[in-house]
């Protein structure tokens, strides 16, 4: 049985520490993305109530992934996530003891949100700088790619088990498993040694490194291009999926069943290409990238296709493979490229311009749609995020950026 694990798993002890304690969470965490809607509905919450949540969860990102990136070049960041699983399953558990025994209120679940996002806003930083500290350099890729595997497949299955849990026992049990898995992540974390590192020079107050790691950015014409290029995706292109999509299907196919259908296959193509990434190591990973990153952003010219339901479902499982490509190998090639001592600042940039600008385009796709149609929307959306992609491919340092020339499985 152990030798059908991936070599990264069989041979490198403390990224298996490491992927363990994370794999749990993945999971809980797309359960809790399914169950916090039904859980402000249970309170008693309304449809804005829902909207007030979810945003207090994902704000924070804005707002504090730069000062995560900061710290987390500043301590080990082992310890970093460590304190952010604690947090977490501390917020999380509260929240299911409240909504267990029917004392929560809805600005009380959005305040334990925002203490959650926060924590989570220190630890998106300090994973994408810790992998290459538990695996040799060769086996970046398959480290991040296993990784993605594991969120990728969550996404597919947490969402059923959700509706398990809130079936049986409620929201409150889908939070409780969520901060159950936090748990079992400190307890890895805890156990974790990751490669040692020369001491960290250059300015030592938190705005002198705030300062570096923006120089570390600014310096790269291909880290610059394809922020931009996840920006538009984010706050562009997402919106058709997460927003659009839901409402188009149930004004022209089938509903939720029709959606859920899209979804599914959508997913099992985001499970093709991180197995595709498991295994293929382009040696100009950006080049592969950016070609990804346009068909990934051709999903609101799918949505609003008019095609049969099974044809767009077919259309965004390619897009899955894409998507999936896309970041892991971006996510590879700032760990191969960025200097150690600042890999944490330069991906919060990253999460900054992704998870943080998301919510934007979220809230304006709707109000769009009502305004202007959701075809019409749908094909603006179309008009800003391909040619964006495209112009991220068309940068010079994008498509000749090659990967440093280390042998797989060495130092």
């Amino acid at each position: 049985m152990r030798r059908l694990l991936p070599a990264v798993l069989r041979e490198e002890v403390q990224f298996r520490r490491l992927f363990l304690g994370q794999a749990l969470s993945m999971l809980g965490d797309r359960i809790t993305f399914v169950a916090l809607p039904f859980a402000v509905l249970a309170i008693g919450g309304s449809a804005g109530d829902v909207g007030l949540v979810i945003a207090a969860a994902t704000l924070p990102f804005a707002l504090f992934t730069l000062v995560g990136g900061v710290w987390a070049d500043r301590l080990p960041r082992h310890r970093v996530m460590l304190a952010s699983d604690v947090v977490r399953c501390a917020a999380q558990g509260l929240a299911a003891a409240g909504l267990l025994a029917g004392e929560i209120a809805v600005w009380q679940l959005a305040v334990l949100q925002l203490v959650f996002g926060t924590a989570d806003a220190f630890f998106a930083p300090a994973i994408t700088g810790l992998v290459p500290l538990t695996v040799p350099a060769g086996r970046i890729q398959e480290a991040t790619a296993l990784r993605a595997l594991v969120q990728s497949a969550s996404m597919v299955a947490g969402p059923s088990l959700a509706g398990v849990l809130i079936a049986l026992g409620g929201p409150g049990w889908a939070l409780a498993l969520d901060a159950a898995s936090f748990a079992v992540s400190a307890a890895f974390l805890s156990r974790l040694v990751p490669r040692a590192v020369a001491p960290r020079a250059g300015g030592t107050s938190f705005a002198a490194q705030l300062r570096e790691g923006f120089a570390e950015v600014r310096a790269r014409s291909w880290v610059l291009a394809c922020l931009g290029g996840m920006a538009a995706y984010h706050v562009v292109v997402l919106p058709a999926v997460f927003v659009l999509g839901p409402v188009l299907a149930e004004r022209e196919y089938d509903g939720a069943s029709s959606w859920a259908l899209v979804t599914a296959v959508f997913g099992v193509g985001a499970i093709a290409g991180d197995v595709i990434a498991l295994r293929w190591r382009p040696p100009r990973p950006l080049l592969v990238a950016g070609a990804a990153l346009v068909v990934g952003s051709c999903q609101a010219l799918i949505v609003g296709s008019g095609l049969a339901i099974g044809a767009i479902a077919v259309l965004e499982g390619v897009t899955g493979v894409g998507v999936s490509l896309f970041f892991t190998l971006w996510e590879t090639t700032l760990q191969e490229q960025i200097p150690e001592r600042a890999i944490s600042r330069v991906s919060s940039y990253d999460y900054l311009c992704s998870i943080g600008l998301m919510p934007v385009g979220l809230a304006l796709a709707g109000p769009a749609a009502d305004a202007f149609g959701i075809h019409a929307t749908l094909h603006a959306m179309t008009a800003i995020g391909l040619p964006v992609a495209l112009a991220v491919l068309a940068v010079p340092a994008v498509r000749a950026l090659r990967r440093p020339a280390v042998a797989p499985g060495t130092a």
